[in-house]
């Protein structure tokens, strides 16, 4: 299983960033988790429009999910339109990006899927697990098993036991660390930060963990001390370009 990271940034792309967006490739097969803002540019650098096989959207907030409208562009303004695109989300969660363009312009673009969080399903080779996770709109976490490697993302979420089941024993976990250290006491149901994402990982049995939607401004440093006060694995920051070979 391969993992590349499109972008990492939460709430707006940094200059030169991108927001939450993941390639999860395996046996050929080239599964997005999230389409957040300028992720489709780097996604492109990676493989054709009709290269992708399906999309996975954590939520509906746009930094995880406004680019899901210029890769469906792509695939249908050409002469040779792609198929519908697999896409698997919340119900709603994409209600406002598929109402950005005019009715019908993408009649037939995806086939969508509308999660039920506590389900299993099959994502081409993966097999999929989904928890629902607290969060300021509706928020899936994924766990995604494919040739003996386990691959844990939480979206973005507040503290839940639910995540010692999504997480356990994953070979990486994906979380969510939008704070250094100390989640303002209004969000603290909400999101996450780098400090708790370190003791998930731990108390998890984590192989390894990478942290992801950094608020623009946040030091990547001081984000990997924080969770390595209390992980002792690899420690990462999601970076475009970023490649992890999962074995």
């Amino acid at each position: 299983m391969r993992l590349t990271v499109l972008g990492g940034c939460g709430a707006w792309p940094e200059a030169g960033q991108a927001c939450s967006g993941f390639l999860v490739e395996h046996n050929g097969f080239r599964l997005v988790l999230d389409l957040g803002y300028a992720t489709v540019p780097r996604l492109l650098g990676r493989a054709a429009p009709d290269q992708v096989d399906a999309v996975f959207i954590s939520h509906g907030h746009p930094d995880h999910c406004a680019d899901l409208n210029p890769l469906l562009r792509a695939r249908v303004m050409r002469d040779d339109p792609a198929g519908a695109l697999p896409v698997y989300a919340l119900p709603g969660a994409l209600d406002a990006v598929l109402a950005l363009d005019r009715p019908g312009m993408l009649a037939g673009a995806l086939e969508l899927t509308n999660l039920s969080p506590g389900g299993r399903l099959e994502i081409g080779p993966f097999r999929a697990e989904t928890w629902l996770l607290p969060h300021s709109v509706p928020n899936v976490g994924l766990r995604l098993a494919a040739g003996g490697v386990v691959l844990a993302y939480t979206g973005d979420c507040g503290p839940s036991p639910l995540l010692a089941e999504l997480a356990a024993k994953a070979d990486l976990l994906l979380a969510e660390a939008s704070y250094v250290d100390q989640v303002p006491q209004n969000l603290q149901g909400y999101l996450s930060s780098a400090g708790q994402a370190g003791r998930r990982a731990a108390q998890a049995g984590a192989g390894r963990l990478l942290l992801t939607h950094l608020l623009p401004g946040t030091d990547p440093a001081a984000a990997r001390g924080a969770a390595t006060n209390h992980y002792t694995g690899h420690v990462g920051v999601a970076a475009p370009g970023l490649v992890l070979d999962l074995q």
